[in-house]
């Protein structure tokens, strides 16, 4: 067993694979454009059908739900960072 934790996540993904990110915030702005163009940035061929959105009951949020082919932890990686930077995004899982 190795102590490197990109080793120990590379032993459990086995990449390429299909990977659904899921970011929540709120649904008074174009939240879904701006979640596609942040994840476009780290994988450009995303379909616009791998995208889809669901409003909370109060409307007040909104979760995008992205599927896309993940290529390594990278990648990933970057992704998360770019939407964690972003002022717009309440959550990402």
């Amino acid at each position: 067993m190795t102590d490197n934790p990109d080793d120990q996540h590379n032993a459990l993904m086995d990449y390429p694979c299909e990977f659904t990110i899921k970011t929540m915030g709120l649904s008074n702005i174009e939240f879904d454009v701006i979640v596609v163009e942040i994840v476009r940035r780290h994988a450009p061929d995303l379909s616009e059908n791998a995208v889809s959105s669901k409003f909370s009951k109060s409307k007040k949020y909104v979760s995008v739900s992205i599927t896309l082919t993940a290529q390594n932890k990278q990648q990933m990686d970057a992704i998360y960072q770019d939407l964690t930077d972003c002022e717009h995004v309440l959550m990402s899982l």
